[in-house]
């Protein structure tokens, strides 16, 4: 009998080392979830089993973080071996109208905003020009040119360098030249909403339409909203601030896009900038609005 008894015991303990079986309704919707490729759904797929069906909680929960750790790894490995011309992503933004008869207006925006993210860096890079003239006279001339390498400490902190050159007549300038180092933080990491942060030192060297060249120390602070307020609608806020003994800037861009149809949206956006001390005859703030549309890629 003692002989006996191990062999008795042995099938009940390998059973108790096996992981219980997944419910065939709970692993049909898991394997429906994975094969979309949504890790979102994933996530949802896991939490909702664990709470149907305790007892294969941690089974199903398995499967899911060997699904992610192999994405990841993919990812990673698909970043490492990428070109530097490769793994670039954004929008490109144009707009404009022409007016005849009554009035003669011409007019055009284009907007070209990319990003490239890798595993220890973020580029980016943002050109813009806005142009307007009325019987043949401007009225609106204004370029921007900025380039930001990011490195990132963790998932939110980041140090950043960032290089910008700007152009506008009619608020003053003819040219400006802006270079900042600091810290970048992203305060929200939601599949619908973003929200990041920067702070640090600056110096501006600025050439007014007066003739005048001011260059000084500044500190440069920025905030960048992105907010999917449904399937089909966005909402984007950015915000800067150069503060300086002279001249201090603060410019913000509210824009709300609709999706049209696959890469293209509609958008409406609106921007204020604001010179504390533009040049005699000049006005401090300049308003504009844009209508355009987006590609995104």
């Amino acid at each position: 009998m003692r002989r006996l008894l191990p062999l008795l015991i042995a099938p009940l303990l390998i059973a108790a080392d096996d992981p219980p079986l997944i419910p065939p309704p709970i692993r049909a919707m898991l394997d429906a979830a994975l094969s979309s490729g949504n890790e979102s759904e994933v996530s949802t797929i896991v939490k909702y089993a664990r709470s149907a069906d305790p007892a294969s909680g941690d089974a199903v929960q398995k499967i899911a973080d060997t699904w992610l750790a192999e994405r990841q790894r993919a990812r990673n490995e698909r970043i490492e071996e990428a070109g530097p011309l490769e793994l670039w992503r954004g929008r490109a933004e144009l707009g404009g109208y022409v007016t005849t008869g009554n009035s003669d207006t011409f007019g055009f925006t284009g907007v070209i905003d990319v990003t490239r993210e890798g595993l220890q860096w973020r580029h980016k890079l943002l050109l813009q020009t806005d142009y307007q003239e009325s019987l043949g006279i401007k009225t609106r001339e204004h370029y921007l040119a900025s380039y930001e390498p990011n490195y990132k400490i963790d998932a939110r902190r980041y140090v950043y360098g960032a290089a910008q050159f700007e152009s506008d007549r009619f608020l003053g300038y003819t040219d400006r030249y802006s270079a900042s180092v600091g810290a970048g933080y992203s305060a929200i990491q939601k599949p619908a909403l973003k929200l990041d942060l920067e702070l640090g030192p600056a110096y501006r060297s600025t050439a007014f339409t007066d003739g005048t060249v001011q260059s000084s120390l500044a500190t440069r602070g920025t905030m960048a909203l992105a907010w999917k307020l449904t399937n089909g609608l966005t909402f984007n806020q950015n915000a800067s601030a150069y503060l300086q003994r002279y001249n201090s800037t603060v410019s913000s861009t509210s824009a709300l896009a609709a999706k049209l149809i696959g890469p293209l949206s509609a958008q409406l956006s609106y921007n204020v900038q604001y010179e504390s001390e533009p040049p005699i005859g000049r006005v401090g703030t300049d308003t504009i609005g844009r209508a355009s549309i987006v590609y995104s890629f």
